[in-house]
This record gives C-alpha cells, structure tokens and sequence, in this order.
C-alpha cells in the first residue's frame, strides 16, 4: 500500500512541496522562490503561472529527492498563501489578471466607504472577520470591475474564482474540480463561518456573482485526483487548509486553549477556542480553525502582515547581508544602550490595529546607529506585535490562563529571535522538532482522509519539541522596551 504523502506549501515568496513518509518524517523536498510584483503604491501581486510553474517543479524535485515514484503517493495535500485573488476562464484555464495578494492595500479606499456606510458589523457578524483589503471580498471585486468584460464574463458563468488553493486544484485536476476548503473560504469575506455557506446579503455587499464561487468542503476531503498527464497516474488530493490552518493542524493545536504563531512571511497566531466562535472585543479575528467530518473548530487569530519579509527587506533592499539567516548573530552585535524601534508598517499594520495606510518607520536612531542596531529592532518588532496579539487573545478569551507557545516558520531557526520573544512574551516559547509543520499538516489532513494516519490522537503523540525558550529578561527592562514599542506604534498610526 502506499504510504507517502506528498504536501504542497504554496507561499507568499516561495512555493515548497515535501515528501512524508508514514511516520511524519521528512524524505525529500522541493523549494524554489519566484517574484514579487509592485506596479503601485501598496499593490502586490504574483504572476499565476510562477505559482503554478513552481508547484510543479517543486513536487517533482521533492519526489526524486525521496527516491520515491509517483505511484507511491497515496494522497496529495495542498496548503497555501491566503487571501490572494485568482479569476481565470473556465474554457481556457488563462487568468483574467495577476493574482492580487493578500499583502495588497489598492482596495483601502473601497473598504473605508463600506464601513462609514456602516457595513462593518453585518460584515464581522456573519464571517468574523473586520473590513479590510487583506481579505479576498474587495480584490474580487476591483477585478471584476476594472478588467475589461470581466464582469458580464462572471455572471454568465464563464469564470472562475478561487484562492490559491482553488487555482492550483483546478490545474492539477485539469479543470475537472472547482473547490475549496472551509478554512480558505472563510477568509473571502462572503462566507458566513456559523452557517457554514457562502452568504447572498455578502455576495451582494461586493458584487460577487455566485456563479463564479467554488465547491466549500472539508479540510479532510475528496478533492478529485490529479491529471494522469502531469504524472504518468493519478493521484489523490485528499486536503487542503490554509497556511495558518495547516500550521494549527501542523503543531497539533486540537484541543481549546492551545496556541500557535507561524513566522513566514507575515506571522500569524491562532489560539483554538473549539466549537465556539469568540468575538472578540480587541480587533482579533474570528475564524474556522479547520473542519472535519463536517465539525467546525473555531479559533481567534491575530495577523502580522511583515514578519520574514521585514528580514527579506534587510537582505534585499538594504543588503545589510547575504542570507536571512545570518539577521540574528548581526542583531546579537547591537549596541545595547541605543532604543531604536522599527515599525514595519510597509504593507499597513494588522492586527490589533488595522491602519491600512500606515507605513513603516524606524524611530530612536543616533549617530552611532547602524546595520546591527537596526536588524535587531527587525526582529524585535516581530516579537513586539507577537506580545500585542497574545494580549488581545487574553482579554477576550479565558479559557485558558497559562500559555505556552508554539512556533514555526522559517524564522523560528533563529535562536536569538525566540528567545528575545519569549523574553518579551514572558512566557514559554516552543520550538517543535519539524520546522515545516505547514506543510506537516496539510500532509496530515491528507493522509489522514486517505486512511494512511487515522489516528488524531497518535499524530499529537508523535508532536515533539526540539527546544523550550524561558524567559531571562528581568521585568523592569520588559517593560521599558514595551512601552518604547507603544509608543512608536502610536506615532505610526494614521487612525
């Protein structure tokens, strides 16, 4: 019987694809990065056959590299960036315009409208989620009004809408399904998460036509099988689930009270609240954590729009070094008596605050201030917002009163970044075994429907922690950097 699963990561900058064997261990895998496109202020967007291109060549370098065949693969899964926009042709599969990426603000005007129009609370009502450009409702929108024809082409029926997710189902199956998971959809803004549907007064809201939405299924599910010509057989595709919902799946976050963050890109945490949907009174979201055998789990999750790529900006854009991995030891080189405070706002500012047009601002700086005092207020802004979000999740949920938290993404290989977060967090910081835990749960989510890991209970067991960060910072220099972090926030926002 075959027992490997194969999980494609569809990220923001990068696209992964990694072999599992039956006992979660990591046999081959395939990474390539592809660009980034800024053709305005605020706009990002990614060019859909990259992603597509890159999944392929990905999943096939991840299979040689387990020296396994195609034929060993019991299931595929699918995880992926959220909120990013695809509109293509039904006949020809071509779409319509560049995806639009979650990090796109071309839509903040449209969203302000809305809410002094005051739609936002039917809006967190119905999907838990507050009126913002992050999410997919308005990029649907200005594409359907802004490409030529794209609109009378959506309500004939001649188009197709979808996630990433959806997109890349869609290719892989060669057309033959059009569907999403629960988790996806309810990050569009026209799924109502109590109903479990997508919601007319919503589609009306912003002018989506139904006819141009997918299939919603659980994250555990029958999605069709692949193309026999892209692999010689078909194959399986038996999950798919967010990123931020794989990673929950990923970390074994399955019972209430139990929290994650990821640091890829942006950094997301989530903290599981079970069968029940908390609104939440500190600008948090409400959403579906993942759905099984028709069961919805429930989480409150706090979003980080830069994370990794305020390093990548360092590399990148500064060129203050040559491999992300190397911010840490040059923070660690920081003169400790200079306060200097990065608020990586380039994309606007999430949660708890939600100012789409901030931007970013670098405050505290002397004379003697350089590449290292300025890498470290990087990373630190990470674990600052990460503080933010924990706080936010403890006044408006008390199920628990302890936290532990979970980590992974790619810069929880730093050790200077966990432990300066669980300095600033006050608390525990877990760093699992396997990184990729992502991808580990959309692999699980798979082999779980395919019957190769039927066991929830086994697939927590076999979780296991490479290293436990303690907090070593005394409380008074805590609270200094806090309030300096506060009040650079303050001076950044617009709002």
């Amino acid at each position: 019987m075959a027992a490997f699963i194969l999980a494609i990561d569809q990220g923001t900058t990068s696209t992964r694809a990694i072999v599992f064997d039956e006992d979660y261990r990591v046999k081959g895998v395939g990474k390539q990065e592809f660009p980034q496109h800024f053709p305005d202020s605020g706009w990002v967007e990614h060019e859909p056959e990259d992603i597509w291109h890159t999944t392929l060549e990905t999943m096939q370098y991840a299979l040689a590299r387990a020296a396994v065949s195609p034929q060993d693969i019991a299931a595929i899964g699918i995880t992926n960036q959220r909120e990013t926009t695809l509109i293509w042709d039904r006949d020809t599969g071509k779409p319509i315009h560049r995806a639009i990426v979650w990090q796109d603000r071309r839509t903040s005007d449209r969203c302000a409208t809305l809410r002094a129009d005051g739609a936002e609370d039917m809006v967190r009502e119905k999907t838990g989620l507050l009126l913002d450009p992050y999410f997919s409702g308005t990029k649907i929108s200005w594409l359907l009004d802004n490409i030529e024809g794209a609109r009378a082409a959506a309500e004939a029926g001649r188009l197709a809408f979808g996630t990433v997710d959806t997109f890349l189902l869609w290719r892989l199956t060669g057309g033959r399904v059009h569907a999403t998971d629960a988790t996806n959809a309810s990050r569009t803004l026209v799924y109502d998460i109590a109903a479990g549907d997508w919601d007319d007064d919503l589609l009306r809201l912003f002018g989506v036509p139904r006819a141009i939405l997918p299939d919603v299924r659980d994250s555990a599910a029958d999605f069709g099988e692949t193309d026999p010509d892209l692999f010689g057989v078909a194959i399986p595709i038996r999950g798919i689930a967010g990123d931020q919902h794989a990673a929950t799946v990923g970390q074994s976050c399955f019972s209430p009270g139990m929290l994650k963050s990821t640091y890829g890109t942006g950094c997301f945490a989530l903290l599981n609240t079970g069968d029940e949907i908390v609104r939440s009174s500190n600008r948090l979201l409400s959403t579906i954590a993942y759905r099984l055998d028709g069961k919805m789990t429930y989480a409150l999750e706090g979003s980080i729009f830069m994370a990794g790529a305020t390093v990548q900006w360092l590399r990148d854009g500064l060129r203050f070094f040559e491999r992300s991995d190397q911010a840490g030891a040059l923070a660690d080189h920081a003169d400790p008596n200079q306060n200097v405070y990065l608020v990586p706002a380039f994309t606007g500012l999430g949660a708890p605050w939600w100012d789409a047009e901030a931007r970013g601002a670098l405050f505290g700086m002397t004379r003697n201030t350089g590449p290292a005092e300025i890498a470290r207020a990087a990373l630190e802004a990470v674990c600052y917002q990460t503080h933010d979000l924990l706080e936010a999740m403890r006044r408006d949920w008390t199920g628990s009163s302890e936290t532990v938290l979970r980590v992974d993404g790619g810069m929880v290989a730093s050790d200077w970044t966990m432990q300066r977060l669980a300095d600033l967090l006050n608390a525990p910081v877990d760093r699992p075994l396997v990184l990729e835990t992502t991808a580990l749960g959309a692999a699980w989510l798979a082999g779980h429907k395919a019957g190769v890991w039927p066991d929830m209970q086994g697939f927590s067991a076999s979780w296991k922690r490479n290293r436990r960060f303690l907090p070593q910072m005394d409380d008074q220099t805590r609270q200094r950097k806090l309030a300096g972090w506060a009040d650079a926030v303050r001076r950044t926002l617009t709002t």
